[in-house]
């Protein structure tokens, strides 16, 4: 199917590690989008620097404000965006921003836990109910039938950390309150694959990999997968996915997560 192609997409989280990646990506592929709406939660401020150097280089790249806790927040920014895509609707969401809080099960707290669900859970799930009706409108637009990312997708970025089948990284860093995080986003994606098949829209969970990022760092000894390596495998993997796809659990590399 070759090289993703989206007339727009938008990327949380998007001021450091892989959603900055993703932007980066985009704004270089061969036939890169009319519109990269990167979000972060300041877009003046020293944490933005990067995204801020990228969109003087490149007019298509808007940074969007957002808060994504903040139900005012998730919609203003969908307002914005839409306003700026004049009725062509939203190709791409890409569900990045998270947080990870190493608490055990013994020292699990309420207030974390229920920090850890509203950014990586919540979130997505308010952010696709805001950006929907732009989804939508893409995958209507687009010509030809079936689903693919380049009519109209969303993209959650989980983790591994999420499969109950595996429990992998429990003996690197038990951040329960992350584990199930991820574990409740997996099952938002295939909730969402099977409500938004209705309007088009491609819904998928992907495993980036263990990433060399401040969070994939945070785990101990060096992460064995870089940025660009993730991000660009995730994006190969995401230009062959069809409708036979939608509600999948993957990893960066295109393989099946066991859930």
């Amino acid at each position: 199917m070759g090289e993703l192609r989206v007339r727009s997409a938008l990327v949380t989280g998007a001021n450091r590690g892989i959603g900055l990646g993703f932007v980066q990506h985009l704004l270089a592929l061969p036939n890169p989008p009319e519109w990269v709406f990167a979000t972060c939660r300041d877009p003046k401020g020293q944490r933005a620097q990067e995204l801020q150097k990228l969109a003087s280089k490149h007019p298509n790249l808007v940074i969007v404000p957002l808060e994504v806790t903040d139900p005012a927040s998730i919609k203003a920014a969908a307002a914005s965006v839409g306003e700026r895509l004049k009725g062509s609707g939203l190709n791409l969401l890409i569900n990045n921003a998270g947080i990870l809080k190493g608490n055990t099960l013994d020292n699990e707290t309420l207030k974390d836990m229920a920090e850890v669900y509203m950014t990586n859970t919540i979130a997505p799930l308010l952010l696709s109910q805001a950006f929907r009706p732009l989804l939508k409108k893409a995958a209507q637009r687009s010509p030809g039938s079936g689903m693919s990312c380049s009519k109209a997708a969303i993209v959650n970025i989980s983790s591994s950390a999420g499969s109950i089948n595996q429990v992998i990284s429990m003996e690197v860093v038990q951040s329960v309150s992350y584990h199930c995080s991820k574990a409740a986003l997996n099952m938002l994606t295939r909730c969402q694959s099977m409500g938004y098949r209705e309007h088009g829209i491609l819904c998928v969970s992907f495993h980036p990999g263990w990433v060399q990022t401040d969070m994939g760092n945070a785990a101990g000894p060096m992460p064995p997968v870089t940025v660009d390596a993730s991000v660009g495998g995730m994006l190969k993997v995401l230009s062959k996915l069809s409708e036979k796809d939608s509600g999948s659990y993957l990893d960066w590399e295109g393989n099946v997560v066991a859930w």
